[in-house]
């Protein structure tokens, strides 16, 4: 058998029986061609052409024709692509309401009073309204799937889906209309602890498909380990995201790694907020490190209520290094930094040319901190706002500041409250400000600390008194400044019109005022960065400084600048010469008037909850325990 089993191997595969196939029914002839024995007989001539089969035969009466139809009969008709837009044409609130109340009918849920209130109230439907504000309702699939019958009739600005308790099929159902129907520009979907992944699969859909979306507020909203992958995906496009906030969504580990992996090839988000993801000081900040190595777009880095501690600030610093451009905010608020790591930091300041505010509050950064930052305060030339808030100072420690402050002549903001600075520290920083032209505010407590000498407390206030005034001086100073270079402009500009042979040679306007506080415009009527900051202080000073934390507030304003001896004049001129670096973003800035940008980014300091007349609380913060946006409140 085995013989014949070998055998049998090497014998040809034979063509298929022609039983093993169906039979075939003949259309023109109604009958089943296997029933003929000519047909069973001969399979393989039956797949010959009939020019093979017949000998050429083209008439056979078997031969089968196919005819089709002409090019203009050919498309029978064509279906128009959905228009998203077609149920807002000419649309009326009361439409609205109807469409509402409807599809909650149909779907047998009642209709949101909050939702019929507002939509009785939209007055123009074609352009955006402003908010759709469902905060705190509680919102199951079928009432999501009701608020098409309004979405898709009306955009808005900002839809607040903040704390309504949404589920992955009531999350995948609203994130699938807000990017067919571009809904919003800003959307909060903050304290939603239970979007699931499929939940965050239709955002991150959402965000890689709507062209409108440029704010995603997910405080809150755990992004988890098996979620983090669709994030990442939407995030590595450029899309319209600019400002993104992540604060406490768990993203220690490998989110975090998705995310930064992302966000390197990312050239449009503006704006990241990672507070109080207990990010650690190994993986979480190298990841961080390598992203600000890369991006050179993102702005605004908010690191606070995390455990950066020192060896991750040391990661941060070697991309902060790497920050030519790019980053303006970097917030360390509360991270158990302490002046070990501040070493790595004074490394990193001289060479970033960017970075506009660093916001060191609430870590035990002591005296010995401080001493290591001066030098490279010092030497960076771009720093205008520092927040030294908590940090374990003294008397000591302000010293180290004060030397900063006659140093530097960029500086427009310094928080130093909650720290031990009494007499020394406080004449210290008096005497720095009298040299000082560009401190528009200094943060110091309200209340004089307790000296063992009863008459120091006195003194102290005195002391505080003197540090308002010259803030007070330094406003003063910069908004004549301001008025007298937009008078040099305009009469620049009208002399090259009046002339042919080119602008005339004139000599700059005298102003006593400048002259007297060596402020007089050495270059050729540009407007310096450090000039149009000061322009953006001078409606905050008004409100600021008439109420602001550091002396009583009734004594120590002054109408007029206070008389300055011969030396401090001479300190002033000397401090003054060689201009200022300019900023043509800030010029631009300052021209367009955008307000809002400036109130971010005037003051970058939290402080904890409490009243404060000196601050006005813009927000509250993401993620802390403190008032204010991340550039604090002004």
């Amino acid at each position: 058998m085995d013989g014949d089993t070998g055998k049998q191997n090497n014998v040809p595969p034979q063509p298929c029986e022609t039983y093993l196939l169906p039979p075939r029914t003949d259309p023109l002839r109604g009958v089943e061609e296997d029933n003929h024995p000519e047909a069973a007989a001969a399979p393989d001539q039956a797949l010959l052409p009939p020019s093979l089969e017949d000998g050429g035969d083209h008439h056979n009466a078997d031969t089968k024709k196919v005819t089709f139809p002409s090019d203009e009969d050919i498309v029978s008709g064509a279906v128009e692509p959905k228009d998203p837009w077609r149920h807002a044409q000419n649309v009326t609130v009361d439409e609205i309401l109807n469409a509402y109340r409807q599809g909650c009918q149909k779907l047998n849920c009642k209709p949101i009073a909050k939702v019929l209130k507002q939509i009785q109230e939209l007055k123009d439907l074609t352009q955006r309204n402003e908010c759709l504000d469902l905060k705190g309702e509680k919102l199951d699939y079928k009432a999501c799937e009701s608020l098409e019958e309004v979405l898709k009739r009306v955009q808005f600005k900002l839809v607040d889906l903040e704390q309504t308790n949404l589920d992955e099929d009531g999350a995948s159902a609203l994130f699938d209309m807000i990017e067919y129907y571009e809904s919003a520009t800003h959307l909060n979907i903050s304290f939603n602890k239970h979007i699931g992944t499929r939940g965050w699969q239709a955002a991150a859909h959402m965000m890689r498909k709507t062209s409108s979306l440029q704010y995603l507020d997910a405080r809150n909203s755990p992004l988890l380990d098996h979620s983090a992958p669709f994030v990442a995906r939407a995030l590595r496009i450029s899309g319209s995201l600019v400002v993104l906030h992540l604060e406490n969504a768990g993203l220690s580990g490998r989110p975090l790694m998705l995310l930064a992996t992302a966000l390197k090839m990312n050239m449009n988000l503006r704006e990241l907020y990672l507070a109080d993801n207990k990010l650690n000081g190994l993986q979480d900040s190298a990841q961080l490190g390598n992203l600000l190595k890369f991006n050179y777009n993102i702005q605004i880095l908010d690191l606070r209520n995390n455990h950066i501690l020192d060896t991750g600030l040391a990661y941060v610093c070697e991309g902060l290094k790497e920050q030519r451009k790019g980053l303006v905010t970097l917030v360390l608020w509360n991270n158990q930094l302490t002046h070990h790591g501040m070493g790595y930091l004074a490394a990193a300041l001289p060479c970033t040319q960017s970075l506009e505010t660093l916001n060191l509050g609430h870590n035990s950064i002591g005296n010995e901190g401080v001493h290591q930052l001066k030098d490279g305060l010092i030497s960076n030339r771009s720093v205008l706002r520092l927040g030294l808030a908590s940090t374990k100072l003294s008397c000591e420690g302000a010293v180290a500041v004060a030397e900063f402050i006659a140093e530097s002549s960029r500086l427009l903001r310094l928080d130093l409250r909650e720290n031990e600075v009494k007499t020394g520290g406080l004449m210290a920083l008096s005497l720095a400000l009298k040299v000082n032209t560009s401190l528009l505010r200094l943060d110091l407590d309200r209340e004089p600390k307790k000296e063992t000498v009863k008459s120091f407390i006195e003194t102290q206030r005195g002391l505080l008194a003197e540090i308002q005034n010259g803030c007070k001086r330094n406003f003063i100073l910069a908004k004549e400044k301001e008025e007298t270079d937009q008078k040099m402009r305009q009469s620049a500009s009208m002399a090259e019109i009046a002339t042919e042979d080119g602008p005339p040679t004139e000599e700059e306007p005298s102003d006593p005022a400048l002259q007297k506080a060596g402020l007089q415009n050495q270059g050729d009527g540009e407007v310096g960065d450090g000039q149009s900051e000061k322009s953006s202080l001078l409606s905050e000073s008004s409100a600021g400084q008439s109420e602001s934390n550091v002396g009583p507030a009734e004594t120590c304003l002054e109408t007029e600048a206070p008389p300055l001896c011969e030396d401090v004049l001479d300190t002033l001129q000397r401090f003054n010469l060689g201009g200022r670096v300019f900023s043509q973003e800030r010029v631009a800035v300052v021209a367009a008037g955008d307000d809002e940008r400036f109130d971010q980014e005037l003051s970058c300091f939290p402080r904890e909850e409490g009243p404060d007349p000196a601050d006005v609380v813009k927000g509250k913060s993401a993620g802390s325990g403190h008032c204010g946006d991340v550039c604090g409140a002004a």
